[in-house]
């Protein structure tokens, strides 16, 4: 489960073995999880998280979406 990035209280991570959907990041935060889309950027599913932290995750996602996709990148298509 390699992590991307952590912001506050989110882990920013892919699953090791999901090389063959395309790009997305998972969140988690206490029990809650989340996975999303990159391109285009959209919710996949939420367990847990609230509206509004669900769009703070997506900020976050936005603000970072070059580098998601660079280690995305690197990891799965070397």
């Amino acid at each position: 489960m390699p992590t991307v990035m952590r912001i506050g209280p989110y882990r920013f991570f892919f699953y090791s073995n999901e090389n063959d959907e395309p790009k997305h990041v998972h969140v988690r935060a206490d029990d809650n999880e989340a996975k999303f889309w990159l391109e285009p950027l959209q919710l996949a599913w939420n367990r847990g998280f609230n509206e509004r932290k669900l769009k703070q995750i997506e900020r976050h996602i936005q603000d970072n979406l070059a580098y998601i996709i660079e280690v995305w990148e690197e990891y799965f298509e070397d």
